[in-house]
């Protein structure tokens, strides 16, 4: 990948970069580029296609009510509560 593609793209990224930048980013990109070259050479086709690398399937629990805490048990184990509801400090101001 030569230099004038690295500052196409980093334009398109919206990233000023130096001259080193770019040549050091040209030589990783041909080189990553190259990687996958060679990857598109390997012969899979006795390979079976996969969607996941783990056979596990989804185990799903009944949904079933039960039990739970109430509200002025669980806001007691909160630093601070207010009305028997979580206070948190503002996010936004």
């Amino acid at each position: 990948m030569d230099e004038q593609t690295v500052r196409h793209v980093a334009k398109l990224a919206r990233l000023k970069l130096s001259d080193a930048e770019i040549a050091r980013f040209a030589g990783e990109m041909s080189a990553i580029t190259g990687y996958i070259a060679q990857l598109a050479k390997a012969d899979v086709a006795h390979v079976e296609a996969t969607v996941h690398p783990v056979a596990d399937r989804n185990l799903w629990r009944a949904d079933v009510v039960q039990p739970s805490f109430k509200r002025e048990e669980a806001a007691a184990n909160a630093p601070e509560s207010e009305q028997s509801f979580f206070k948190v400090p503002p996010v936004i101001e």
